[in-house]
């Protein structure tokens, strides 16, 4: 990203965001912002961006320091403009007409799923942060999603797979719920179903559309074994081994776990 025309940024000098929760960033959001490393003497820094409802003022946090504090005055409006499309935007710092930092808001379109975890298992295991191992045919199985920004007024979901017997609801509060919300932050859907005891190994495709028809969420679950019996487990197992673990798929929508503030390199 290009600073001011005639002007680069300071050497040293580190423009960070930062947003509730360190949830992804999405259009309409709050936002604050904070520099680290400026020069001593410093008295007011304006950072402006495309994507934010108005100019923020940073000020020192107190006299003669390199760290800044947000000056957030009764008729502010400190948070990026509804409605923008999703993409990065840049932003910059100046400071008396020269710019200081810049760097880049990375925007999600409002009302965007942000998942957590979507994960399948054993009815009667307590559910991983993962998708375990390959399933037998016939297991009863949980499943949880848990939804960072999960959309109002959306109390269930369905969930369809080729695995299962017909379309699978869970939901945020049911007798099907599990009640194992671990310390999962956001919203939990969880519930129980029974994977078909015909269905030949393999690996499976296991969709939920969310945020009332505009989100689709994949996951892989992997069949492998004979079907389950009455009292049998539901882990396959190989030579008295729990066969080989499956990676999480994400199928392009999930997004990073835990997000941290974004921040600008020290110039050279």
């Amino acid at each position: 990203m290009s600073a001011a025309e005639g002007a680069s940024p300071s050497p040293g000098v580190r423009l960070e965001y930062h947003v509730a929760q360190n949830l992804a960033l999405e259009a309409g959001d709050d936002i604050s912002f904070s520099l680290e490393g400026m020069p001593p003497g410093w008295d007011k820094v304006e950072v402006t961006s495309p994507a934010l409802q108005e100019p923020i003022t940073l000020v020192p946090l107190k006299k003669g320091s390199t760290q800044s504090l947000q000056v957030d005055a009764p008729g502010t409006d400190h948070r990026v403009r509804s409605g923008l499309r999703a993409g990065t935007y840049p932003v910059t710092a100046t400071s008396h007409g020269r710019t200081v930092a810049t760097t880049q808001l990375k925007i999600l379109a409002e009302n965007s799923a942000q998942i957590y975890r979507f994960v399948i298992g054993p009815r009667n295991a307590p559910p991983g942060s993962d998708t375990p191992a390959s399933l037998r045919p016939g297991s009863d199985v949980r499943v949880v999603l848990n939804d960072l920004r999960a959309a109002p007024g959306e109390d269930s979901l369905t969930v369809t797979s080729p695995v299962f017997r017909g379309p699978l609801t869970i939901k945020t509060d049911s007798p099907d719920n599990p009640g194992c919300k671990c310390d999962d932050p956001g919203t939990v859907y969880a519930g129980y179903g029974e994977l078909r005891g015909d269905v030949p190994n393999g690996r499976y495709t296991v969709t939920v559309v969310s945020h009332h028809g505009q989100q689709t969420t994949k996951q892989h679950v992997t069949i492998a074994g004979p079907p389950v019996r009455d009292g049998g487990s539901s882990w396959a197992v190989a030579g008295g081994v729990t066969a080989a673990g499956l990676a999480l798929a994400a199928g392009g929508v999930f997004t990073v776990r835990r997000h941290r503030s974004r921040k600008t390199e020290p110039s050279a």
